[in-house]
């Protein structure tokens, strides 16, 4: 037997544990479905490095992980659509169809790189009524769970998730499903995550064209004080102008603005290689 032998079994078995452990890290993302569509929320405390967006006019992608590789994933995703929706139709796209794109691709890695993408990813597809929404799960070895009603992934999923099915119930409404979420990602007796460190996104199933919304700021604040009561901002009221908030509106998949590097806690420029 030649010096430094690992049998197949251990190489899978060490790369699996090396993901986990890196997924771990991250911060747990929730999906679930609410009455109008599906909705997305995650503890982020980055203004710039999103964790939830936009892939088409009726798909959303949330990913929990090293930033760069779920990153990567994203670009993929909308290059696969944008080729597929102008070469075809855009009914051609469908988030089934996406995520057996990255099942394929993360399966590969897995199985033929030294190391295997420390991510985890969810893709939903809203549908014109709820039996038609859809919530794909995917882990770093290519596995694909077809989740029903709700999706925990990232940090301490499995409490995540025990936390959501105690509350989850069908077709609630946006407030409820927004709170059922925040107290599902809030460890018992611990702190809620600041507003202004919660990234909150749905697939409204009654907008016309582009179904993806990011909601912030006041609207955010609204939501929650419906069921918990007014909620403090951790963030100073800025000025109003006339411009407004550009991040209310629907989302291009590739058009956003260049942004400023995030920080991290000791001013450091975050290069997106640390778990979110």
């Amino acid at each position: 037997m030649p010096f430094g032998y690992a049998s197949p079994e251990q190489i899978m078995r060490d790369k699996a544990d090396y993901a986990r452990k890196g997924i771990a890290r991250g911060r747990s993302v929730v999906v679930l479905q609410y009455a109008d569509g599906i909705l997305f929320v995650a503890p982020n405390p980055s203004r710039a490095l999103h964790k939830i967006s936009e892939i088409y006019d009726r798909i959303g992608f949330a990913a929990v992980g090293r930033y760069n590789e779920f990153e990567e994933l994203r670009l993929g995703g909308i290059r696969y659509a944008d080729i597929n929706g102008y070469t075809y139709d855009r009914s051609d796209v469908t988030g089934r169809g996406l995520a057996n794109l990255y099942a394929s691709n993360l399966g590969r890695i897995f199985t033929e790189s030294i190391k295997s993408l420390e991510v985890e990813v969810v893709v939903a597809e809203v549908g014109d009524t709820p039996d038609g929404d859809a919530i794909y799960r995917l882990t770093f070895d290519g596995s694909v769970f077809d989740e029903h009603g709700f999706a925990a992934m990232g940090g301490q999923a499995e409490a995540v998730s025990t936390r959501v099915k105690e509350r989850y119930r069908e077709a609630m409404p946006l407030a409820e499903a927004l709170e059922t979420a925040v107290v599902a990602l809030t460890e018992p007796g611990g702190e809620r995550p600041p507003v202004g460190q919660l990234e909150v996104a749905v697939l409204d199933r009654n907008r016309e064209h582009r179904k993806f919304l990011r909601i912030t700021g006041a609207r955010l604040e609204r939501l929650l004080a419906q069921t918990t009561g007014p909620v403090e901002s951790a963030e100073p009221a800025e000025p109003e102008s006339g411009s407004g908030d550009a991040t209310t509106g629907p989302e291009s998949g590739s058009g956003a603005a260049p942004q400023a590097p995030p920080t991290g806690p000791d001013g450091d420029v975050d290069d997106g290689s640390s778990p979110l």
